[in-house]
């Protein structure tokens, strides 16, 4: 290669490009510490306003004259402060009206009567002339010495019982249950009691039916229960209760008892009370 060429082949080759060199990419900016910062004073700001404003209010409050009250709004009380003259007292209610008269009279007017037809209990034995001794009202429970005590912390009083035969192996039996006054709701916490029982398998196996008239009365139709040797059973029962009285009627019979049987029972025995 001349001389020439050279110069030429080196004239035309470019210089090596320099290295890039990369500067450090500045410094990211982490504003947490400046936001928490603006939090904290926010929140020291709304504190020290609440406390503020809850100061004034209560300054303000305390320089105000005391508003009195608007009157409630009840009637005036009914009876009068002082006794009435002579002859102006008001009559007292008729028994048939006074429910509390009617309670503490004679219990067993109460009970609904035998149906026409009706043949004498052959079980009846614990009932007499319409009344049941407390010892034997509890003798019926699985543990009757726990039922009696049990019956005693309720204030239990008196029981009046009906019982009878009708058809060929029916029996009815209607029990009153009565408690004395008391701090103690005997009657309704008796009933609570037994309803409690009855959705167990071991006895009615249902929530039991609402009938008309009762808050919390209901009535029972259990599984009929079989055996070999015997004849088929049925049962049903009916619990409420009404002011210090509780009501239980037990219906038993070899054959299917109705649901509008129970259920009028439980009905016509409220209504005479």
């Amino acid at each position: 290669m001349s001389i020439e060429e050279s110069i030429q082949n080196a004239d035309t080759t470019s210089p090596p490009e320099p290295e890039t060199v990369l500067e450090p990419a500045p410094p990211v900016q982490r504003p947490r510490r400046r936001i928490l910062r603006t939090v904290g004073l926010i929140a020291v700001a709304a504190v020290i306003g609440l406390v503020g404003g809850t100061a004034v209010g209560y300054g303000v409050q305390a320089d105000r004259e005391p508003t009195a009250l608007p009157p409630l709004n009840q009637p005036g009380l009914a009876y009068p402060a002082k006794p009435l003259p002579k002859g102006q007292e008001p009559e007292p209610l008729p028994a048939k009206e006074d429910r509390q008269a009617k309670a503490q009279g004679d219990l067993r007017k109460l009970l609904l009567p035998k149906p026409v037809g009706a043949k004498k209990d052959e079980f009846g034995d614990g009932i007499g002339n319409g009344w049941m001794p407390v010892y034997e009202f509890a003798s019926e429970f699985t543990k009757p010495g726990r039922a009696l005590d049990y019956q005693l912390d309720l204030g239990v009083r008196r029981v009046a019982a009906e019982s009878w035969m009708t058809g060929e192996h029916k029996r009815t039996e209607i029990r009153l249950v009565q408690y004395r006054a008391s701090d103690t709701l005997g009657a309704q916490e008796y009933i609570e009691d037994q309803q409690r029982y009855m959705p167990d398998e071991d006895y009615a196996d249902n929530e039991g039916t609402e009938f008309k008239g009762s808050s919390d009365g209901r009535y029972y139709l259990f599984p009929v229960e079989r055996k070999a040797g015997y004849l088929d059973f049925y049962e049903a029962r009916a619990y409420f209760h009404r002011g210090d009285i509780a009501v239980e009627i037990f219906v038993g019979d070899t054959k299917k008892i109705s649901e509008r049987e129970i259920r009028s029972l439980a009905e016509r025995q409220l209504g005479r009370l």
